[in-house]
C-alpha cells in the first residue's frame, strides 16, 4: 500500500509540474497570435507584423530566462518562491490584456520599434511571468528528490506540445468561435489559473525544504561549461531561430500569400523540440543527420533552381521538409549536449538568448543590409555547417573542401561578366545547376565543402532568376518586398514592346506600357474593358465633380480615369509604394494624369476617420497584402465607416480578387445585413487583349437606384451578390479566414 502510494505521489507529481509547463506554453501560444491580430489593423496587415511580435516575445522570453537563472543561482529555494510569487501578483496589474488608449503607429518612419513598445506596455508583464516558467518550474521539480529529478528535460516536450496544440487550436477552433473580447477576458482567466498552479509547484518545493537550521550540503561543481560549449549552444539556436523567420517571410512572400502560412513553419519548430527532448532523439538524431543530404537533392534542384515547373504547394512542401530536417539536426545536438541539472537554467538562458539574436538579425539587420529575403538561404547553409561531424582545422584536407564552391563561384562570376547575354544560356545554366545539386551530395561528409558548394548553387541560381525577371528596382520596407520589373509583349505588327510590372512578393500589383500613345491607359486589373473602365464610362456624364477616394495605390493606374475638375485622394500605408508610383523612371500614371492628388500615408481606417463625414461621391477599396486583402478592412465596422464617409448617394467599390479567399462571402453577408444594394461582377478577360486580366470587383450603395445605370449600360456581366448563410458576419472582434478559403 506505502509503495502504491509513493508511486501515485511520484505520478502527481509530474502531471502537476508537467501540467503547469503545458498550461503556461499554451497560454503563450494563445497570447502571440491573439495580440498579434488586436495589431494588425493598426499596420496594414504586413507580414513582418508577425515577424516584429516574434522579436518581442523571444526578447521577453531571454529577459525571462535571465530572471530565472539569476533567481535559481542567487538565492536559495524559499527566497526563490517568495521573490517569484511577488513578481506574479505585480503582472496581475495587467489584466485583462488589451491595447493602451489611444494607440496610433507613426505614418512617417518604421513602425517597428512602436510595436516593440506597444507589445510591452500591453503584455509584457504577464508574458515575462509565462517566459519564465519553463526553466524555473524545471529547475524547481530537479530539487524535489523525485525519483526523474536527474533529469527533467522531458518536461521540455510537455511544454512545447502545449505550445503546439495552443498554436493550432488558434486559426481553426478559437478564432472561429470566440470573439476577440471574449478571447481576452478568457485569456485572462487562464493565466490566474497559471498562477494558482505555481504557486502549487512552489508549496511543493517549500514542503520538501529542510528545517532552515539544517546544514547546507554543497554539491561540488563539476563539468564547469566551456566557452565552445556555449558557443556551439549558441549557434544550434541561433540558426533555427533565423531559419524559422527567413523561412516564414519567405514563403509570405515569394512562394504564396496563402491565409495562415505563416503556422506552419512554426509548428514544425515546436515539433522538433518536442522530438529531440523526449526518450526519442538518441535514436532519431543520427537517422536525420543521414536523410537531410537526400531531401536536399530535390530542394535545390526545383525549389531554388527551378521553381517556375512546379505548384505552389510542392514547392512549399520542399521548403518546410529542408527546414524541418535543418532544424531537426541542429535541435538534436543541442538537445544530445543538454548539461547536468546544475546548468540547466544557463542551457535554457543560452537557448533564449540565441533566439532572441536570431529574431533580431531577421528583423532588424537583414532588412537594411538585404532588398530581398537572403538571410533565409544564408541560415540554411549556416545550418549545413552545424552538421555534426564538422571538423575544422586549416590543414590540406580543409583548404581541398574550399577549392570546390570557390571555383565554382569563380566560374559563375566570370560568366556573369564575360557573356553580354546570359539569358539564351538560361536553360543550360538551369541545367548544369541542377546536375550540381545532384552531384553536390557525395560531399555531405566534407562538411564545409558540402555547405558552401550548396550556398554557391543557391547564389547562383537566385541571381540568374534576378536576371530572368529582368529587375529593374527592388527594395525591402516593413510591408514586404516590392519590386519593378521589365517584360516584354509582341504588339499588333508583332514588333516587342517593353512594358513594366509592380510586384509585391509574388502579386503582381500593376503594370503599365510605355509608348506615348498607351502610357495613360489602365491595365491589369483597372482596365478600360474591366469592371473599373465599366464604372467610370457608366457615370462619365454626372462624374465631373466627384470626390473620390483610393485606398491602395499600387501603380497608380486608377489616377488615369481621373478628369481635372475631380478630387481625388490617395491612401497608402507604405511609403516604398509612394516613391515608386511617383518616379516616372518606373511609373508615370499619376504624373502624366493626378500630378496634385492628395495624398495620405498610413492605414486606410485610421486615415478615413480623419475625413469629412459625407464626403465622398466614390471611394475604391484596393488595399492589399500581397494577395490577401488585410482583414480589418472588410468587417462591418470598416464598411459603417466607408458609408459614413460616402455621400447619400455614394458608391463603395471593392476589390476582391483572390487566389485563395472567397471575399465576396463577408460582403454578401455585410449587404444583407445592412440592407444595401450590392453588385458583383466576376470579370473574365479576353485573350487578345495583352496586359488586361481576369478580376472580381464589388459594388455597394445605400440605395439600389445608384447602381442601376450599371445594369442598364451592358457594359458588363454586373450580377445581384449571391446570398449566403452558413458563416457570421465579419466584426472587429470575430473574422474567421477558414470559413472563406476556396
Amino acid at each position: 500500500m506505502s509503495q502504491e502510494l509513493k508511486t501515485n505521489r511520484h505520478l502527481s507529481t509530474i502531471v502537476l509540474f508537467a501540467g503547469t509547463l503545458f498550461v503556461s506554453a499554451s497560454l503563450m501560444f494563445v497570447l502571440q497570435p491573439l495580440f498579434g491580430k488586436i495589431l494588425l489593423p493598426l499596420l496594414g496587415g504586413s507580414p513582418a507584423v508577425w515577424n516584429t511580435c516574434m522579436v518581442f516575445y523571444q526578447s521577453i522570453l531571454f529577459l525571462g530566462y535571465l530572471y530565472a537563472h539569476a533567481l535559481s543561482t542567487r538565492y536559495q529555494n524559499r527566497p526563490q518562491i517568495l521573490i517569484h510569487l511577488a513578481i506574479i501578483l505585480i503582472s496581475l496589474l495587467a489584466l485583462p490584456v488589451a491595447l493602451p488608449e489611444n494607440t496610433i503607429p507613426p505614418t512617417d518612419s518604421n513602425p517597428t520599434f512602436w510595436l516593440c513598445w506597444t507589445l510591452f506596455l500591453a503584455i509584457g508583464l504577464p508574458f515575462f511571468v509565462l517566459s519564465t516558467t519553463a526553466p524555473l518550474i524545471q529547475k524547481w521539480f530537479s530539487q524535489l528528490g523525485h525519483q526523474s529529478s536527474d533529469d527533467p528535460y522531458f518536461l521540455y516536450a510537455a511544454s512545447n506540445t502545449g505550445s503546439l496544440l495552443a498554436l493550432l487550436s488558434y486559426p481553426f477552433l478559437l478564432e472561429p468561435n470566440i470573439g476577440l473580447a471574449s478571447q481576452q477576458t478568457d485569456w485572462s482567466i487562464g493565466y490566474l489559473l497559471l498562477c494558482v498552479l505555481i504557486a502549487v509547484c512552489a508549496w511543493s518545493l517549500w514542503q520538501r525544504q529542510q528545517p532552515d537550521n539544517a546544514p547546507v550540503i554543497k554539491t561540488p561543481i563539476i563539468d564547469a561549461l566551456t566557452l565552445s560549449t556555449k558557443l556551439h549552444w549558441l549557434a544550434l539556436a541561433f540558426v533555427p531561430s533565423s531559419l524559422l523567420l527567413g523561412l516564414t517571410n519567405f514563403i509570405s512572400t515569394d512562394i504564396a500569400s496563402v491565409p495562415l502560412l505563416w503556422i506552419i513553419p512554426l509548428t514544425v519548430y515546436l515539433l522538433s523540440f518536442i522530438i529531440v527532448f523526449s526518450h526519442w532523439n538518441d535514436k532519431l538524431h543520427p537517422i536525420m543527420v543521414k536523410i537531410q543530404p537526400l531531401v536536399l537533392v530535390p530542394f535545390l534542384a526545383y525549389a531554388f533552381v527551378n521553381p517556375a515547373d512546379l505548384p505552389y504547394w510542392v514547392y512549399l512542401i520542399l521548403h518546410v521538409l529542408a527546414f524541418f530536417f535543418a532544424i531537426m539536426v541542429c535541435h538534436g545536438e543541442l538537445a544530445k549536449d543538454r548539461p547536468p541539472t546544475q546548468h540547466l537554467t544557463s542551457f535554457y538562458l543560452i537557448m533564449s538568448f540565441a533566439g532572441m539574436l536570431g529574431g533580431m538579425f531577421n528583423t532588424f539587420v537583414a532588412p537594411f543590409i538585404f532588398d530581398g529575403i537572403y538571410e533565409y538561404p544564408l541560415m540554411i547553409v549556416a545550418a549545413l555547417l552545424l552538421r555534426p561531424w564538422a571538423v575544422v582545422s586549416w590543414n590540406k584536407s580543409l583548404l581541398k573542401q574550399l577549392s570546390i564552391p570557390a571555383l565554382l563561384l569563380s566560374i559563375g562570376l566570370i560568366l556573369y561578366a564575360s557573356i553580354n547575354d546570359l539569358l539564351q544560356y538560361f536553360d543550360i545554366i538551369a541545367l548544369s545547376l541542377i546536375a550540381l545539386s545532384v552531384l553536390v551530395y557525395f560531399l555531405r561528409k566534407q562538411t564545409m565543402g558540402y555547405a558552401l558548394t550548396i550556398g554557391v548553387i543557391m547564389f547562383l541560381a537566385l541571381s540568374l532568376h534576378g536576371l530572368s525577371s529582368h529587375t529593374l528596382y527592388q527594395k525591402r520596407s516593413f510591408f514586404g518586398v516590392m519590386a519593378v520589373r521589365e517584360s516584354v509583349l509582341t504588339d499588333e505588327q508583332n514588333q516587342p514592346e517593353t512594358y513594366h510590372e509592380l510586384f509585391h512578393g509574388t502579386t503582381k500589383h500593376g503594370a503599365q506600357r510605355l509608348p506615348e500613345p498607351l502610357a495613360k491607359i489602365p491595365l491589369t486589373y483597372y482596365s478600360q474593358p474591366g469592371p473599373m473602365g465599366q464604372l467610370f464610362k457608366t457615370f462619365d456624364a454626372n462624374n465631373a465633380n466627384w470626390n473620390i477616394g483610393v485606398v491602395g495605390l499600387g501603380a497608380g493606374a486608377l489616377a488615369c480615369y481621373a478628369k481635372p475638375t475631380q478630387h481625388w485622394t490617395l491612401y497608402e500605408i507604405d511609403p516604398l509604394v509612394i516613391n515608386i508610383a511617383n518616379n516616372p523612371s518606373y511609373f508615370s500614371y499619376l504624373s502624366r494624369c493626378l500630378p496634385n492628388a492628395t495624398m495620405r500615408v498610413g492605414d486606410a481606417r485610421l486615415s478615413l476617420e480623419k475625413e469629412p463625414d459625407q464626403y465622398f461621391d466614390l471611394l475604391m477599396m484596393d488595399a492589399f497584402s500581397s494577395d490577401a486583402v488585410p482583414t480589418h478592412l472588410i468587417t462591418k465596422e470598416a464598411l459603417e465607416l466607408y458609408f459614413k464617409k460616402l455621400k447619400p448617394n455614394g458608391i463603395l467599390a471593392f476589390h476582391i480578387t483572390n487566389r485563395h479567399l472567397a471575399l465576396k462571402k463577408v460582403l454578401s453577408i455585410h449587404a444583407e445585413q445592412a440592407h444595401l444594394a450590392a453588385l458583383i461582377q466576376e470579370y473574365k478577360a479576353p485573350e487578345n487583349m495583352p496586359l488586361v486580366v481576369d478580376t472580381d470587383w464589388v459594388v455597394m450603395a445605400k440605395q439600389p437606384e445608384t447602381l442601376t445605370p450599371l445594369t442598364l449600360s451592358l457594359l458588363g456581366t454586373w450580377q445581384t451578390m449571391p446570398l449566403y448563410f452558413d458563416m457570421r458576419p465579419w466584426t472587429d472582434d470575430f473574422t474567421n479566414i477558414v470559413k472563406i478559403w476556396k
